[in-house]
């Protein structure tokens, strides 16, 4: 068993209670950003979501900019910008922006999913083939955010020069060669979608082009997760995370208290997709859960884990990062 320690960094999706405002549910983001700094977390990333319903990280750049405001030191970031719903110009325009407030803080992280529904990304006004020219446009952002060139005309105002890092997230292996072809760090979304964690990660390495901003390959593993003084009461904390799963595969944002037991809730075949879905969750105590994170580290090489966790109160998800930042694995940023 190693003894390694490396960086953790956590995902907010911004999930919000019927019995809570829009207004406290941002307050509790901006809480959760500045316990995480204190207990030596790396970045603070903000997910991209729209019209559903119980997740509040839409407006990704704004959220960020109060995140990084409320904070001194972690790194603040998308996972991610959905870039088919935006123009390539004005996302280096806005990280551009942010950067020149929060120098060497900020991080760009570009998704090709639409983050919705098909109507919602009508509204977005994305287009169907939008995501086809994902590889294109992350290339657009490089040189708009590198740079001057005498070649380019159009330049971004902040941002040309700003060298804000980018990084791909992906769920499958397009991702991967996209990011190894590009030099660019990969973060796979392990925390939702693991099935080809394994593949993805191994073709990533294995075609690796050194770039000018990466000379190796670094890898990001996401991870659902939920510590707690013990692992049942870890468990019985989980269920909120699994009542949301199950909400998603049933086509409807479901964010609830936990429950004693989830056998009433969901068929076996919910019960065996969503346990798919969150197969490589850290669960449990202290204990267990540096034994599970060793073993997801030793099984992937993981140069980083980016934890995702939302159970029902605040003060859980707070003493989740807590004893987390506790384990042996972790590594303290500086």
């Amino acid at each position: 068993m190693t003894n390694q320690q490396i960086p953790f960094s956590v995902l907010d999706l911004m999930p919000t209670r019927k019995d809570r405002t829009h207004h406290q549910t941002m307050r509790y983001t901006l809480e959760a950003a500045q316990a995480v700094e204190r207990f030596g977390f790396s970045r603070y990333w903000v997910a991209e979501h729209h019209n559903a319903g119980s997740l509040l990280s839409s407006a990704t750049v704004v959220v960020m900019a109060e995140i990084a405001a409320a904070t001194e030191r972690i790194r603040v970031g998308s996972g991610g910008i959905m870039l088919p719903n935006h123009a390539p110009y004005v996302v280096a325009e806005q990280f551009g922006t942010l950067e020149a407030f929060h120098p060497g803080r900020i991080d760009l992280g570009l998704g090709r999913a639409p983050g919705t529904d098909p109507m919602t990304a009508q509204a977005l006004r994305r287009d169907d083939s939008a995501a086809a020219h994902f590889p294109a446009e992350v290339q657009e952002i490089m040189g708009y955010l590198g740079s001057p060139s005498p070649m380019r005309r159009v330049h971004a105002i902040p941002g040309q020069g700003s060298n804000v890092p980018l990084y791909i997230l992906g769920s499958s292996t397009f991702g991967a060669s996209l990011a190894a072809q590009l030099g660019l760090p990969f973060a796979f979304a392990s925390h939702f979608a693991p099935a080809a964690l394994a593949e993805a990660i191994n073709l990533y390495r294995t075609n690796f082009t050194p770039s000018r901003v990466l000379s190796e390959p670094y890898v990001i593993v996401g991870a659902a997760a939920m510590l707690a003084d013990t692992d049942e009461q870890a468990r019985r904390l989980f269920t909120t995370m699994q009542q949301h799963f199950l909400g998603v595969i049933r086509g409807r944002t479901l964010y609830a208290p936990p429950v004693e037991t989830m056998d009433e809730l969901w068929s076996p075949i919910e019960k065996q997709r969503v346990d798919s879905m969150l197969a490589e969750a850290i669960v449990g105590s202290a204990d267990t859960a540096q034994r599970q994170l060793t073993n997801l580290v030793e099984r992937t090489g993981a140069n980083e884990v980016i934890v995702m966790s939302a159970p029902w109160e605040f003060e859980d998800r707070i003493r989740s990062y807590e004893l987390l930042s506790q384990l042996p694995i972790f590594q303290k940023a500086e």
